[in-house]
C-alpha cells in the first residue's frame, strides 16, 4: 500500500464531497490534524476507522486502500491485491516490535549484570548503585527503543 496514494486519494475525495478538513474530521470522530497527516502520506487511517471513513467519501474499502476508483471489473483482483499487501504489513510489524522486544530484553539484562558488577566493585554505596544504575540503563534502553521505533515507522 503506498500512503501518499492513499492519502492524495483522501484529499481528492474530500475535495470532491465539497468537505473542509475540520468537517470531515468532525464527522469520524477524529482531529483536523489527524485529516491532514493521512492526506501528506505521513500516516494512514486506523482500520478502525475505514468504513467511517469510506462512508462519508461515498467510496468502498477497497478503493481506499487501492488508493484510486476502480472499476467494477478489476474490483476483485484489487480486493485480492489489498489482502496481501495488509498481510505483509501485518507481519512486518510483527517482526519489528519481536527485534524490539529482544533488543530491549537484552539491554534490561545487560543493565542488570553490570549493576550486579558494579554493586561488587563499589560496595561503599551499596544498594543505591543498583538503583541508580537501573535507572540509567532503564532509561538508556528506552532511548535505544525509540530510535529503533522511530527507524521503523512502518512507511512504505
Amino acid at each position: 500500500m503506498d500512503q501518499i496514494k492513499i492519502g492524495k486519494f483522501i484529499l481528492h475525495c474530500r475535495k470532491e464531497r465539497g468537505l473542509t478538513q475540520e468537517q470531515l474530521a468532525e464527522k469520524i470522530g477524529v482531529t483536523s490534524k489527524s485529516i491532514s497527516r493521512w492526506e501528506n502520506g505521513n500516516t494512514m487511517p486506523d482500520y478502525s476507522l475505514l468504513k467511517n471513513i469510506c462512508d462519508e467519501l461515498n467510496i468502498t474499502v477497497n478503493e481506499l486502500l487501492s488508493g484510486e476508483k476502480i472499476k467494477e471489473n478489476d474490483y476483485m483482483n484489487k480486493s485480492e491485491e489489498n489482502l496481501i499487501n495488509l498481510r505483509k504489513q501485518i507481519d512486518k510489524r510483527k517482526k519489528v516490535l519481536k527485534v524490539i522486544t529482544y533488543v530491549f530484553v537484552t539491554i534490561i539484562i545487560i543493565a542488570f549484570i553490570l549493576n550486579i558488577i558494579l554493586n561488587r566493585l563499589l560496595p561503599d554505596d551499596g544498594h543505591w548503585t543498583i538503583i541508580r544504575y537501573t535507572f540509567l540503563f532503564s532509561g538508556i534502553s528506552l532511548f535505544v527503543v525509540s530510535i529503533v521505533l522511530e527507524m521503523f515507522n512502518f512507511k512504505d
